[in-house]
Formats: structure tokens, C-alpha cells, sequence
């Protein structure tokens, strides 16, 4: 499946390389939102909340319910979710999951005693916790930190609290290089969880080969630039 995704930084939806440099930004993002209306699901994410500079919360919140209201659309929600008051906050916007990245990492560990005071507020089914790698190591706080950790090393500790993981190739987000297939692959052997791939992905080849893998494809880039082939 293909998954379309709306990054959230200061009111627009953005495309960035590498989680950092801006390569596009669209102001019209209830008109994106109409352009993807024909997918299933939708990530929104907000990038100003991940990377601790505000927030998008009302154009989100507007997002999420357009996407679900008007298009029948069921919708991720991530960016910036640290705490429990704010997994329950935004699970309120009629978000079908919403996703967790930094929180689940404390001092270079999983911070099981914050997820396992998420648990008791917010279902297991719609948690999905994100393990984007950068140069090897889980990336969090919107990529801009990395700890000594590798995704496939934490799936398994990780299971018990969500319904799947979003695993995003930071090296080559943006890119259009091509996904690195054979990492999805030794992640997909890690769990038995869900996993849905993000990062250079360009061609509906590279996302048939990850549907035979028996993962999703989150595409942004290739998208916007309409280069999807």
C-alpha cells in the first residue's frame, strides 16, 4: 500500500532532504490533502512539534478530520507526541493511529515506563512507534539526535506496546535514490509487527518489492514532484 504523507512546518507541507534542507513547500495543503484524497490512509506530521519549534495543531487537527470526513481517509498523526496528556490529545482528533518516535527512547534505552503509562490511556492497536535510522542509529527529536541504538535490535522490546512501526531511512529521505531494500528486509525479519517503509522511495517497482516484504509504503518526495513511475 501506498501511503502519502503531509510534513507540517510553519503552516505549509514541506519536503525536506535528509530531515533537513527544504527542498519544496506547498501552501495549499487542504488542496494536497484533495490530491491524495483516493488513498487509504495519510501520515500528517507535524515537523515544527518533532523538532521542538511549536506547532501545527489547529491546521493538523483540520487535516486529520478533513481527511476522515470528507474522504473517508484513516489517518497517522506524529510529530512532536512526548508525553501521555499529548498521545490522548491528539488520539481525539479522530486519528486512526497516531505515532510515537522520541518518547519511546530515554538515556539510550526504550523507555518502557513511559510507554507503559501510554498504554493504560491509549490502546495498544493505536500506537505505531517510528524508528527512523540515521547513519545506523535510531534518530530522534526530528532526526536532529541519534542514539547508540539499531532498529532491528529493538523491535521485540517494543512489540508489546504498539500495533506496528514506521521505519524511515533518514540518509536517503528526500532523495529519490531508492529505497535500501535490503535494510527494510532485516527489518521485516526482526518483527512479526506491521512495518511500514519511508525513505527515497521513487518507483511503484521499489513499493511492489516492499509489499512482497509484506510492508506499506510512506512516499513524500516522488509525490510531490510527481516523479512516482
Amino acid at each position: 500500500m501506498l501511503i502519502p504523507c503531509i510534513d507540517l512546518e510553519g503552516g505549509q507541507a514541506v519536503q525536506l532532504v535528509h530531515g533537513r534542507q527544504r527542498e519544496l513547500a506547498v501552501a495549499d495543503v487542504f488542496g494536497l490533502l484533495k490530491r491524495f484524497k483516493d488513498y487509504s490512509w495519510l501520515h500528517i506530521i507535524d515537523l515544527d512539534a518533532a523538532m521542538g519549534k511549536g506547532h501545527n495543531d489547529e491546521l493538523a487537527r483540520q487535516l486529520c478530520g478533513a481527511a476522515r470526513n470528507d474522504f473517508g481517509m484513516k489517518v497517522r498523526v506524529g510529530g512532536g507526541i512526548r508525553t501521555v496528556a499529548r498521545a490522548v490529545q491528539i488520539s481525539k482528533w479522530g486519528a486512526r493511529q497516531i505515532i510515537v518516535g522520541s518518547a519511546a527512547f530515554r538515556d539510550g534505552k526504550v523507555n518502557t515506563t513511559f510507554l507503559r503509562q501510554l498504554a493504560k490511556r491509549v490502546p495498544k492497536k493505536k500506537i505505531v512507534i517510528a524508528l527512523d535510522t540515521a547513519r545506523g542509529q535510531i534518530a530522534t527529536h526530528g532526526w536532529r539526535k541519534r542514539i547508540a541504538l539499531h532498529a532491528e535490535e529493538v523491535m521485540v522490546k517494543l512489540e508489546p506496546f504498539c500495533a506496528g512501526f514506521l521505519c524511515t531511512d533518514v540518509d536517503r529521505e528526500g532523495t529519490m535514490t531508492g529505497a535500501n531494500l535490503a535494510w527494510f528486509q532485516t527489518l521485516r525479519d526482526a518483527t512479526s509487527h506491521p512495518v511500514i517503509a519511508a525513505g527515497g522511495i521513487k518507483t511503484r517497482r521499489e513499493i511492489a518489492a516492499l509489499e512482497t516484504l509484506g510492508m506499506d509504503a510512506a512516499v513524500g518526495m516522488a509525490m510531490y514532484k510527481d516523479k512516482l513511475r
